[in-house]
């Protein structure tokens, strides 16, 4: 059972959404963390786990609104809000319809595939039956920053993987390897990676 955890204000909630974020990083998740409240309580947590559990649907906001529905023994979760780190994806958006959540409050901004605000409008599809409030930008810069660092560090060690390939290359082929590796460097320095996957 989850022990029990006075809500007062969203900066709270999501500080232990970006907590779960970054146990995901950890792991080598994408850093998506999410939580349920319920009358002040927090009924569910969840961080992305698609990688850990080769499930693709394993985003930080299915998890904990699975945990909170278990949590209270009911799927409709009327009267909660689901605090994310990012603003959901397209799936994670229609999870919270079918859910019947109250309010969602998100951190960072998505451009990618965020569904809310960015590269989607969805709330201002008429085809849903069910609305539902939306807060974005609480604590805005910490996520974002929080998810920077880890596709920086990605494609850091993207760089290093291409320049140890390089070597080993070479070094099978009988070319000098301080010439290969001076190659290798400029290479690295001079090679574009696609922007940050997004959390799907």
């Amino acid at each position: 059972m989850l022990p029990q955890q006075i809500i007062t204000r969203d900066e709270q909630a999501m500080a232990l959404a970006l907590a779960l974020a970054q146990e995901a990083a950890d792991d080598g998740e994408v850093p998506v963390g999410a939580v349920v409240v319920l009358d002040g309580k927090v009924i569910g947590r969840g961080r992305n786990r698609q990688i850990t559990d080769l499930d693709p649907s394993a985003h930080a906001e299915m998890l904990a609104v699975r945990e909170a529905a278990a949590a209270i023994g009911n799927y409709r979760l009327s009267g909660a809000c689901l605090y994310v780190t990012l603003e959901p994806c397209t799936m994670c958006y229609g999870l919270l319809v079918h859910s019947r959540i109250e309010r969602l409050v998100y951190g960072a901004f998505e451009p990618k595939a965020g569904a809310v605000h960015s590269a989607m409008q969805l709330p201002t599809n008429p085809v849903f039956n069910h609305t539902f409030q939306i807060e974005s930008g609480v604590l805005a810069e910490a996520c974002g920053q929080m998810l920077s660092a880890f596709f920086a560090e990605r494609r850091a060690a993207r760089k290093r993987l291409r320049a140890l390939t390089r070597l080993s290359t070479a070094a099978d082929d009988g070319v000098d390897t301080d010439s290969a590796k001076a190659g290798s460097n400029r290479s690295c320095q001079s090679l574009e990676i696609p922007g940050r996957d997004h959390e799907t």
